[in-house]
């Protein structure tokens, strides 16, 4: 893969690639017009695909055209011909129709579908759509947890000229409604009885909803329009290929197939529209890092993924849907509740030779392991931290260029029954995404040589902006810019941190029925504004040191980026799980902590049991604990110290006295999804918390 610099704006990096993407149909590759609109790609399997005609790059219509940002050189990515997700998703499953590529287990057996079967049941999928009534350019809502079911809804809602609009499960009636709403659902797929229930609460707020489709467990609720997933299959195999071809020769790359909701923690979702180009180039992109890293998706290899976190979000479906399918790879769906307990499970089972996961994943999983850690003595435990030490050491030497250390081969002997016991053992890359993570969690992953590499990117772009792969890692980076991107740090301070912006093919299309959000996300020269503030080092590797949102704005008028400041204590604090900093428009700043507890794997909802790190620790303090209510809001004098000790050492990291915490409350109970505290994806929402808590935040500045 060859580079090139370009100075762009204040300071801009522009990545090429020399892949190809239709590198199998270079000999009827076309040259893009300037114009960007007038290209027409090679058909394949039957399918046509031209680009429809448009005058702008954005829009906010669902059923219109944005013209594509083509690199002038043909011969890159950047470069390539415009193709629909129709061909794109038909040619792979055709190229990889014997193998196995959907696993799920259903009443205790497991059953799987080969790339054929999946590409016939997008079809039938697609066919029984249209039977119900759903119109180009409208919506098919998908409320449920990932399933083949989901990985069908979505693209046969594509398939047949609709738009594939996922709904997080954690939505409440009033949501789903503005969702649906907003997308002009013509037909709703839902999981079971639950999610059915939030729609059939709305139905008549609803006035283009058509049919409702469940596609696990018994369908009770049965009404007109309310049909079970095998009557949509059926349904589906009746109709002819005609109609279904139509929908399909109608398709256009520059067209919108896919609705992505942002979470709407700050106000109403807006409605992320993305086009064919945008999610393909956007998949294409993370397929040329990855091969770099040593994971060629056009390799013969088996490759293995889990499927668990939400489809809602554009990375899992890269992840999950699009990448699988170009590669051929196998996609095990984990089970409803993966992320209350039961996805280490899945993944000893299913062995990913890639895994994606959010840093709350990760920490998680490092607070089971130094649980276990706690009960090791004698001999196990020096080999252990012996072993870590030279993971740690060894991942540090190759970020550096350097070699590893002596005993690296005994150390990684040591080490294997961990990775075993976390069902990674087979996996050659560990992604992080979606919020930031902890240095303290990165390093730790590090020492047992499961080294993890940040993603960064948002809805808007399709999902990957900038990526770290084991050769180009460098530890709280988010890596270097994707090849099809053009980055640039806008409005720098004296230290070179700016608002990050991108520009290029996967940026896009606008937000739906929103002008004004459109327009302060892109700005005239195309150029997508994060909210980011980060910055670049000499080599490329980009940092992310702020969000302007998050930023918090003292009475003092000074800006102060809060999660910086909330690793650091929870480095000094192994009890605590989450740190949030509060001090917008206040004179100093305090601190919301909550302990480290188990979380019930039924409801998902904070227990009061003390997670064995936080009893070893409380011991240690000589604190004889289990549970939560034994230590807060009450917090024992040793403990005070301990917190007021830890927040102290953290202050010293500060960057200025206005950055320093001077107050704290700790919190018997953690932040979770079903308690509302954190967001479908487990970021941390920080307006909700605020609102949640006011009265013990407003006990800070009485």
């Amino acid at each position: 893969m060859s580079d090139t610099e370009v100075k762009v704006g204040d300071t801009a990096v522009v990545t090429v690639s020399d892949v190809n993407l239709t590198h199998e149909d270079k000999s009827a590759e076309t040259t893009p017009a300037q114009n960007g609109n007038i290209v027409t790609p090679p058909e394949t399997d039957g399918i046509s695909c031209k680009l429809a005609p448009a005058e702008n790059y954005t829009s906010i219509d669902k059923d219109q055209a944005v013209k594509i940002r083509f690199s002038s050189d043909p011969s890159t990515l950047a470069g390539s011909p415009a193709i629909s997700m129709i061909e794109y998703v038909t040619r792979y499953c055709n190229r990889y129709e014997n193998r196995k590529a959907l696993c799920v287990e259903r009443e205790s057996k497991w059953i799987s579908w080969t790339y054929k079967e999946y590409l016939q049941d997008v079809k039938t999928v697609a066919k029984g759509f249209i039977k119900l009534g759903l119109e180009p350019y409208n919506g098919v809502g998908i409320l449920g947890f990932n399933s083949p079911e989901w990985a069908f809804s979505d693209l046969g809602a594509i398939f047949a000229g609709g738009l594939a609009t996922g709904i997080y499960t954690t939505n409440n009636p009033e949501a789903c409604q503005y969702v649906c709403s907003d997308a002009s659902c013509n037909i709703v797929v839902v999981e079971n009885d639950v999610q059915l229930q939030k729609i059939l609460q709305v139905w008549d707020q609803l006035p283009k909803l058509k049919a409702v489709v469940q596609y696990m467990g018994e369908l009770t609720d049965k009404r007109p329009n309310v049909y079970s997933w095998n009557e949509l299959m059926e349904m589906g195999r009746n109709e002819t290929e005609e109609v279904l071809q139509e929908r399909m020769n109608n398709q256009a790359p520059n067209k919108c197939c896919t609705l992505i909701y942002t979470s709407g923690t700050t106000g109403n979702p807006k409605g992320v529209m993305l086009s064919h180009d945008n999610v393909i180039m956007a998949a294409e992109s993370v397929a040329v890092f990855m091969r770099g890293g040593g994971v060629d998706v056009d390799d013969q290899i088996e490759k293995r993924v889990v499927s668990y976190l939400p489809l809602s979000h554009i990375a899992a479906q890269i992840t999950d849907l699009i990448l699988p399918i170009r590669g051929g790879v196998i996609v095990t769906f984990a089970r409803p509740d993966a992320l209350k307990g039961s996805l280490v499970e899945t993944l000893k089972i299913a062995r990913p030779t890639l895994f994606v996961g959010v840093p709350r994943v990760y920490e998680k999983m490092e607070e089971k392991l130094k649980g276990v850690g706690a009960n090791i003595t004698g001999m196990k435990k020096k080999l252990s931290v012996w072993a870590k030490g030279v993971a740690l050491h060894g991942n540090r030497n190759k970020e550096q260029g350097k070699s590893v250390p002596f005993g690296w081969t005994v150390a990684n002997i040591l080490l294997a029954k961990a990775h075993k016991g976390l069902g990674l053992d087979a996996t050659k890359m560990l992604f992080t995404a979606a919020a930031p993570i902890s240095k303290q969690t990165c390093e730790y992953f590090q020492s047992l040589n499961l080294p993890l590499n940040e993603v960064y990117g948002m809805s808007e772009s399709g999902g990957m902006l900038c990526m770290c792969t084991p050769n180009i890692a460098r530890i709280t980076s988010i890596g270097q810019v994707g090849t099809i991107n053009e980055a640039k740090v806008a409005n720098p301070d004296e230290d070179g941190s700016g608002e990050l912006c991108f520009r290029g093919r996967n940026i896009f299309m606008g937000y739906l029925n929103n002008a004004e959000k459109t327009n302060e996300s892109i700005d005239e020269e195309g150029w997508i504004h994060t909210g980011d503030v980060g910055k670049a080092d000499d080599d490329g590797y980009y940092y992310i040191t702020g969000r302007i949102k998050e930023l918090i704005i003292t009475a003092g008028g000074e800006n102060i980026a809060p999660v910086p400041i909330e690793d650091n204590i929870k480095e000094q604090l192994p009890l605590i799980a989450t740190a949030m900093v509060i001090g917008d428009k206040k004179k100093f700043l305090s601190v919301l902590l909550t302990l480290q507890v188990e979380v019930d794997i039924n409801t998902g909802l904070s227990t009061d049991k003390l997670l064995p790190i936080a009893v070893n620790y409380l011991k240690s303090l000589g604190i004889d604990a289990t549970k939560a209510q034994e230590i807060a809001p009450n917090v024992p004098e040793a403990l005070q110290k301990a917190i007021e000790e830890g927040i102290n050492k953290a202050n010293k990291k500060a960057v200025s006295n206005a950055a320093r915490v001077q107050k704290f409350k700790l919190l018997p109970l953690e932040f979770t999804v079903t308690g509302g505290e954190l967001g479908p994806t487990q970021k941390l929402r920080r307006p909700h918390v605020m609102k949640m808590y006011k009265e013990s935040i407003d006990e800070f500045y009485a």
